[in-house]
Order: structure tokens, then sequence, then C-alpha cells
């Protein structure tokens, strides 16, 4: 009866001695005898150990020569177990399925030898960034600095903005499609700046240490999920997340950390919503009642921001330097009833 070839490729983003329990069962069983074209393959040393008989073939043989040994060896009966390069070594696959393709029994097998655990690919992502990082790689992203790589950090960030607003990014098609690629995107930007940070000489960082930051700030901000604190409502997580924060970098008023770069109306809305988690009360400019009765819903707002902004432009104002003069002001009338609180507390 021939025999069969099992084809058992490996992920080369996990640790060599992560190895699926049916390609062990393969490797290791009775009488097993693994094959390959990589004398240096990671998984090696771990068969050598348990005694499993290992041919290498010559790296400088074609890949229809071994197609055609295999071959040989299956049709004699033999369970042939050949584990692939880091490539995969698709020449030799290819050249199987065109031998065999002109018949015979002989069965062709893909047994996978261990699996990309989530997030794996990113990997991929941090070596090729290196690579293009590294002495002999790309010229201009060799020259990239942080500060260099702030226009296209904001490019990217507005660009994947502007394709979810678009719309279409929930079902499958184009807009789902140019939302993977704007997101990639944004990632590639986080593993440049890590890329860079890596090479500072006396405090260096990288993508681990992002990402180790990112995780443990995850968890510590979510006690009423990691931890025992209990929050029903999406309000009641926002609450924690800000108490919490100010905790961690002992902010000693609402405004700290606010980013007055920002735009003015972002910039605008994130005072109101400091001061309201805060229980600061403001005098605030008062929409009349028809305005307000016209705004009930985002596309009314919309209509009246825009009018505000037309009136603004009449007026040869900028509305973007109005409303930005405007939130300093908020900022300062915070800080304000935050110094006056603290004296009638302290009184």
């Amino acid at each position: 009866m021939p025999g069969r070839i099992v084809l058992v490729p490996f992920s080369p983003r996990v640790a060599p001695g992560l190895v699926s329990a049916s390609a062990w069962r393969l490797m290791t069983g009775s009488g097993a005898v693994v094959h390959t074209g990589s004398p240096d393959h990671p998984v090696l040393p771990y068969l050598d150990d348990v005694d499993v008989q290992i041919v290498v073939f010559d790296p400088k043989a074609s890949a229809h020569e071994i197609a055609r040994d295999l071959i040989d060896q299956a049709e004699a009966g033999a369970s042939v177990v050949w584990i692939a390069a880091q490539d995969g070594d698709e020449a030799l696959a290819q050249a199987l399925g065109e031998h065999l393709a002109h018949g015979g029994e002989i069965e062709l097998e893909l047994l996978p030898g261990s699996y990309d655990l989530p997030g794996a690919k990113v990997l991929d992502l941090v070596a090729v960034m290196d690579r293009l990082r590294s002495p002999g790689g790309c010229p201009w992203d060799g020259e990239q600095t942080h500060r260099s790589l702030v226009k296209y950090l904001l490019e990217e960030a507005y660009e994947t903005v502007e394709t979810i607003e678009e719309g279409a990014c929930d079902e499958p098609g184009p807009g789902r499609d140019a939302l993977r690629e704007e997101l990639g995107d944004v990632l590639l930007q986080v593993a440049f700046h890590a890329r860079i940070a890596q090479e500072h000489p006396t405090d260096p960082f990288g993508i681990d240490d992002v990402a180790d930051g990112i995780a443990k700030k995850l968890v510590g901000r979510h006690p009423h999920v990691f931890g025992g604190a209990v929050a029903d409502t999406a309000a009641d997580v926002e609450a924690n997340w800000d108490r919490i924060k100010a905790e961690e970098k002992g902010r000693t008023s609402a405004v700290e950390g606010v980013p007055l770069a920002q735009p003015a109306l972002s910039l605008a809305d994130k005072l109101l919503k400091r001061s309201r988690n805060a229980g600061i009360p403001l005098e605030l400019p008062a929409l009349t009642a028809e305005a307000a009765a016209q705004a009930q819903d985002a596309a009314g707002v919309g209509r009246l921001l825009l009018a505000a902004v037309a009136h603004a432009r009449s007026l040869g104002v900028d509305p973007e330097e109005a409303l930005r003069g405007a939130a300093r002001g908020l900022r300062d009338q915070i800080v304000a009833r935050e110094t006056s609180r603290d004296a009638t507390v302290s009184g």
C-alpha cells in the first residue's frame, strides 16, 4: 500500500517548543522519520532529545529533486514527515502538487505544527519595522524622529476618523476594507515611534514596553472588571476612570492633563466634561430658546454649530481661535472655582 506525505509547517511567531499535540504524536511516533531542508530549524533539538530519526536534505537540492525523493519513499509505503522551513517551503509544496497531479494514490496532507496566538502578526510588523530602521534598510525611515513623524500620526488618525464617519465600515465591503487599512496605518505609527524609542542611548524602550504599559493601565483603570469595584453604567465607568487617573498622576485640578493644543471644539467638550465629573458649577453662555428648540438631535446641533461658524466668518472672526479663547476662559473659571472651593473647605 502506498504511504503518505505530511507537510508540517511551524509558525515563526511562537516559541519553538510550542508544538501541536497531533504534530508531536506524528513526529515522535514509533518508527517515525522526520525530513527537513533546514538543518537549523528550531524544533529539531526537541526531536533530537527524544531520539527521533532526522534526515536533513542538502540545502542546494532543488524543490523538484526533494519532491521526487519524498514521493519515492511514500510509494514504497512509508509515511513521510516533512518539517517545513520558516517560510513554509512553498516551492516544495508546489513541486509535490505538480508531481502528484499526474496520478497516483499518495496522499498529501498539511498538519500545522504550531498555531499563531491572537496578535502574533504584530511581530511581523515589528520585524519589518526593524529591518527598515536598521543599517542597510530604508534611508527615509532611518532619518525619521519622533518630531518628524508627528504630522503623519495626526494625518492617519484623521483619515481613520473620516473612514468611520463615512459609514459602511460595519458591513463587509469597501468601507470595512478601508477601515482595516487605516487602522494598520495608525498601528504603523505606534510601531515606528516605539522602534525609534528603542534606539535611545540612555533610556530605551520598545513595543513590548508600550504594550505592557497600556495593558497594566487598562487593568488598573477597570477595577469593576479585574477587581472588586462596582460600575453598573458607562457613566460610572467614566467617573471611575477619571478618578483613578487623577490619583495615579497626582492631579489636583480637573484641568490638568487636558491638552490645550487639541482642536477647540474637542477642547471645550473635554473641559466641560471634566468640570461636570468634578462637580464644579460653571457660568456658561445660554442658547436662545428658539435655537435650543431647533437643536434637539445630532443633525440639529450640527446645523447650529455650522451657523455659528458662518456667523463668525461673516464678522471676520476665526471660529477656531474664538472658541479656543472661550475654552481657555472656561479653564480659568474651573481653576478659580476649584481654588474657591478648596479655600472654603480648609476654612
